[in-house]
C-alpha cells in the first residue's frame, strides 16, 4: 500500500504529535496530553 505524497508530511506532523503527548504523560501534564492528542485526532480527521 503506497500513501499519496500529500499525506507523508501531515503523517509525520501526526506521528510528532503524538509522541509529544507521551512525553507529557510521565510528568502527568494531563492538560498538555490531552490537546496533543486532540492536535493529532484533528489532523487524522482532516488529512484521511
Amino acid at each position: 500500500m503506497m500513501i499519496d505524497k500529500t499525506k507523508i508530511l501531515p503523517s509525520v506532523l501526526i506521528v510528532v504529535q503524538l509522541g509529544a503527548a507521551l512525553a507529557y504523560i510521565p510528568s502527568r501534564d494531563w492538560r498538555k496530553v490531552t490537546y496533543w492528542l486532540a492536535a493529532a485526532i484533528l489532523n487524522v480527521v482532516v488529512t484521511f
